[in-house]
């Protein structure tokens, strides 16, 4: 195991690629071969290269429908700077850590130019960032965290693929951020072994797949407004995209919203009897920044 990279006082070097720990920051960027040798080391050391069908459950909707977490897994947070990876790593620590369940994030955080200002004193590192905003450093109980030198902007498909030794791809998009989605979690671009294997059962399989295309069938009439559309089923694109954001517990000091736990059943739940329409009664609005269903019921009937 390689457990001791991160929590090493300096900065250390895996075979000529460099690991952030949680006490200094690093001052050399790596490129993209680097960076894919790096991840296929962390993996081969920290998974337990096991295909184990049990999922680590987070209560964060969009994660657990579609990009469920391994037990004994590898998890990659890909985003850049801007796309929330630092909120949604510290939500999923908090939120798992404490499950008995070992999981192994891996963060490729975007350079230190993007990240920290210049003006800053080069000895000011991501542990003294997390620790002034109140966050963890990512290693707690049974989650480790590694960060890696990352690239500036958005994620491309092709790179997004190199990522293929990791058992969860957790892909945050600015653009979701820009249009409200929280989580910014791109379900097109995000993935799960789990899922992609068919390790888990195939009706969780089907909803997840089906909330995709639902979704991929709504940017598409976006992107060309000439397609033919069935408004009803565009309709439940969007409830179910606005279904996938939900309240963080770490956020609350922002939103003035408590944070929400759905459990997977739920949320899975949730997904189908929106496609299947049996909330066609309810607009999209209802959807969104909530819970569960339940939730959702109850405060569209006190409305």
């Amino acid at each position: 195991m390689v457990r001791g990279i991160a929590t090493s006082p300096a900065e250390t070097l895996v075979r000529g690629a460099t690991v952030l720990n949680e006490r200094r920051r690093s001052t050399a960027a790596i490129d993209r071969e680097q960076l894919d040798r790096l991840l296929s080391i962390l993996v081969r050391e920290c998974g337990d290269g096991r295909q184990s069908k049990e999922i680590v459950e987070t209560g964060i909707k969009v994660i657990d429908v579609m990009c469920p977490i391994r037990a004994g897994g590898t998890v990659a947070i890909a985003g850049e700077y801007g796309a929330g990876i630092t909120v949604v790593l510290e939500e999923i620590v908090r939120r798992i850590s404490s499950s008995g369940h070992p999981v192994t994030l891996i963060v490729p955080y975007p350079p230190p130019s993007a990240v920290w200002p210049p003006s800053l004193d080069e000895n000011y590192s991501l542990s003294d960032a997390l620790k002034q905003d109140g966050y963890s450093e990512g290693t707690v109980g049974s989650v480790q965290t590694f960060f890696v030198g990352g690239k500036e902007g958005p994620w491309t498909t092709e790179e997004l693929a190199n990522l293929a030794s990791v058992d969860t791809v957790i892909h945050l998009s600015r653009e979701m951020i820009l249009r409200k989605n929280y989580p910014g979690v791109d379900v097109m671009t995000t993935r799960s072994r789990l899922l992609d294997d068919g390790l888990i059962a195939q009706d969780y399989i089907a909803t997840a797949r089906n909330a995709r295309d639902a979704i991929r069938a709504r940017r598409a009439m976006e992107e060309d407004p000439a397609l033919p559309s069935d408004p009803v089923l565009l309709e439940r694109a969007n409830k179910v995209q606005a279904f996938f954001s939900q309240p963080f517990f770490v956020a609350e000091p922002f939103t003035k919203r408590p944070g929400s736990h759905v459990s997977r059943a739920d949320a899975l739940r949730g997904c189908r009897e929106i496609l299947d329409g049996r909330h066609d009664d309810l607009p999209a609005a209802a959807f969104y920044f909530t819970g569960g269903i339940e939730e959702i019921r109850r405060a569209a009937g006190s409305s």
